[in-house]
């Protein structure tokens, strides 16, 4: 179903797989190097495009636009003010799909709506008001083009499917974008990602999109790289069934994902009004790709994600066959995993059959036009039941939900019991249609990482999530909550036109972009409170271990909860409260009590005996110290933390607590190190974790010198609470200049400032 090629290949005439130049030269009649054929990927030549250095190995690229929602744009541009942000200059799109529940915490959600609708005016942007479309919807739609780059503040900022390089990141680089600076990156590898053959009926892009995780994420396959889609598979592949394929390239870690474009493409741009952004993108006659990920579409199965990530997965079949062992085995995994409350999968194995008590099917890779019309199909005369069994479908945009108005799949599935529900992105972290304690709901939404449907396993709350294709999440529907593939019922898919209303935009966005007002007052909420300041790197640092994480990932929510903590993302200090606080609760209170002793420090108050005891052991050791000098702060140390969002909060809540380094044996992805970074903390990777433990401190002395030179070993000092100071190397991996000024200041705005504070 799914090869992974140990070696890189040429692809030749955007068709025939070659493993080596000679073959390639003899199939193009001309001669082949892996020089030449490098540059003549799509990526290649986008990022080229958008290039602003000299050298294509060192990137330096400048976005045609971004976007951002109502979780992130608030402290994205608080950060861009405080750095010196006149006017937005380029177009940014500010959505409003995530904190859509404006009862939940009060007025601050719509007061951050207003915050963004002021800011549009004021700088000239454009804003999508709340429930319209969510924030991947509304940018296929309105902005994606061939050829383009777009940068956004969600992981998911995904429309290759389109011929756009689009790129998900934290709120600093996108801050960077706005102050006129640019995205600094080593060019990534392009792995081809060959599609041929044609799906079965009943198997749809989330079918496809999970066998593809499934097969690359453990073995990084992809990891920062660039997904090319290529192949002769993709032709019948639909252009919305492409962009839910698409969407979900974010959680094989790559960087960014581009697809060949073609008549599919032009008429989706073209009937969106459009069609100057439509442009033919295919790879040259002979293109090299550094591997390659060979998918034969008539093989795919319908599928599922079991908890807790998108790359456990199993076929439908295989799990029904094998029900009690992998259920019993998914359970055990959880739980080990999972501090609190329990997760119960065996009880859900009854009467021959597993059965689930919720369904969704939303946002930007379920809610598409498509997806929906092929679950109106399936259900079209049927019943959900009056059981236990829900099922609820999140259009992605207004557009689409009036087309589906007009055609009638709405009442069809209201018909069935469904519910219709508003454009949000709830369902996809936990803050829409939560289960109920020990319940199971299968989801096409992006991710099932621990507690996304919104449980609280240390208040004793457990639910669980897996992740389906809407046609087998409306055959389960159809049979009542009995999990059922699409495959195995007698289905006439209509495959309906869609007729796209640019009136519904037109409408309601306002559209800004060139026509800033800088008159316009921002019109702040009382939960809108500026970045606090952060100290520069001093000479040396002493920071002690305020979390020990063990487990083989750690996912950006568990670094800072999604769900509840969704209204205080525009209020730095609240917000911080919730740092690690599933994962591990008491590190905020360690933290706190560091941060307060640095405070101290700083008022010249002196250190607490813990402290000074620690500097006594380091000076009979040999190291030479400055304690009234140095800064003192707190640490986590993570095998691999930073899998799934793009949302800053990750690393700067723990900043604002006082956090100082990081320490793992490698970061998840590229966005969360760089969050890291644009915080003003050290990235730090040790090849022997097993030599910290909880509540160590490291001393890392000429650590500002050795960041700025980014020197290849930094010596540093662990020191045990029995005493014992043991010597260790630590490195911080590649960092541009401007990332070790970043570091070196203490933080991106220290840096645009020019401040050493």
């Amino acid at each position: 179903m799914i090869q992974l090629y140990d070696h890189g290949i040429y692809l030749v005439n955007g068709n025939t797989i070659a493993d080596s130049a000679e073959q390639a030269s003899a199939l193009c009649g001309r001669p082949v190097t892996r020089e030449d054929a490098e540059k003549n990927t799509i990526a290649y030549g986008i990022l080229k495009a958008h290039n602003l250095s000299d050298s294509m190995d060192a990137l330096r690229l400048r976005f045609d636009s971004m976007t951002s929602h109502d979780i992130t744009y608030v402290g994205i541009i608080q950060t861009a003010r405080a750095s010196g942000m006149t006017a937005f200059p380029m177009p940014y799109v500010l959505t409003n799909c995530h904190n859509s529940l404006c009862a939940v915490g009060g007025t601050i959600n719509e007061d951050d709506h207003k915050f963004a609708l002021s800011a549009a005016h004021k700088y000239g942007g454009i804003y999508v008001p709340t429930n319209l479309a969510n924030i991947h919807s509304a940018n296929r739609e309105l902005m994606a083009g061939c050829g383009k780059m777009i940068l956004g503040s969600d992981s998911h900022t995904r429309y290759g499917a389109l011929g756009t390089l689009a790129v998900g990141e934290g709120g600093g680089e996108l801050a960077k974008q706005l102050v006129g600076r640019t995205y600094d990156f080593a060019r990534p590898e392009v792995i081809a990602v060959y599609l041929k053959g044609k799906p079965k009926p009943g198997v749809g892009p989330h079918d496809v999109a999970l066998s593809i995780i499934g097969a690359v994420y453990k073995k990084g396959y992809v990891k920062n790289k660039v997904m090319e889609f290529v192949g002769p598979g993709i032709a019948d592949l639909p252009i919305e069934y492409r962009n839910a394929v698409d969407v979900m390239t974010t959680e094989t870690t790559c960087w960014s994902s581009v697809w060949v474009t073609d008549g599919r493409t032009k008429n989706y741009l073209a009937m969106h009004g459009r069609p100057e952004a439509y442009r033919e993108l295919k790879p040259g006659d002979a293109a090299w790709y550094g591997g390659c990920v060979e998918v034969d579409l008539s093989s795919v199965e319908c599928t599922i994600a079991m908890p807790m990530h998108p790359s456990n997965t199993y076929t439908i079949h295989e799990l029904q066959e094998n029900a009690a062992d992998i259920l019993r085995l998914t359970e055990e995994a959880v739980n080990a995993q999972i501090k609190g409350a329990k997760i119960d999968l065996m009880s859900k194995l009854r009467d021959g059959g597993i059965w689930v008590d919720q369904g969704e099917i939303a946002g930007c890779s379920g809610g598409t036009f498509d997806n929906i019309c092929a679950a109106a199909d399936i259900l079209r005369g049927k019943s959900c039941g009056n059981g236990v069994f829900t099922l609820s479908v999140y259009p992605g945009s207004m557009p689409a939900m009036a087309e589906l108005i007009r055609n009638g799949r709405a009442a069809d599935l209201i018909g069935a019991g469904a519910l219709i529900r508003e454009c949000f992105c709830g369902p996809c972290f936990g803050a829409g249609d939560t289960p109920a304690n020990g319940e199971f709901s299968i989801r096409h939404t992006t991710r099932n990482f621990p507690n996304r449907e919104g449980s609280k396993p240390g208040e004793g709350q457990m639910s669980a999530v897996a992740l389906m294709d809407a046609r087998s999440i409306a055959a389960t529907a159809a049979n009542g909550g009995r999990l059922t593939a699409a495959t195995d019922i007698e289905v006439a898919y209509t495959e309906p036109e869609y007729r796209y209303d640019a009136g519904i935009y037109e409408k309601r966005v306002y559209s800004g972009w060139g026509h800033a007002e800088p008159d316009t007052e921002l019109k702040f909420g009382p939960n809108i409170k500026d970045w606090p300041e952060m100290p520069a790197l001093t000479d040396d640092l002493l920071v002690k271990l305020c979390a020990y994480i063990t487990d083989p990932v750690t996912t950006t929510d568990e670094l800072i909860p999604s769900g509840e903590t969704s209204s205080y993302r525009s209020n730095p200090e609240r917000l911080s409260e919730f740092a690690l606080s599933r994962r591990e609760p008491q590190y905020v209170g360690r933290s706190k009590v560091l941060r307060q002793w640095e405070r101290d420090r700083r008022a010249g108050k002196g250190l607490p005996d813990e402290v000074r005891s620690v500097y006594e052991t380091l000076r009979k050791a040999g190291a030479a110290v400055k304690p009234e000098e140095t800064d003192l702060g707190s640490a986590i140390y993570a095998n691999m933390p930073g899998d799934g969002s793009a949302r800053e909060q990750a690393a700067s809540c723990q900043r604002v607590m006082g956090g100082s380094a990081n320490f793992a044996r490698q970061y998840a992805t590229k966005r969360y190190r760089s969050n890291c970074i644009n915080w003003g903390m050290t990235p730090f990777l040790i090849e022997d974790p097993e030599a910290m433990e909880l509540g160590d401190y490291v001393f890392i002395p000429g650590i500002r010198e050795a960041v700025l030179a980014n020197r290849d070993a930094i010596p540093a000092w662990i020191v045990k609470p029995n005493g014992d100071a043991l010597p260790v190397t630590l490195t911080t991996g590649p960092l541009t200049e401007a990332e070790r000024q970043i570091i070196a200041d203490g933080c991106l705005i220290n840096y645009y400032r020019g401040s050493k504070a």
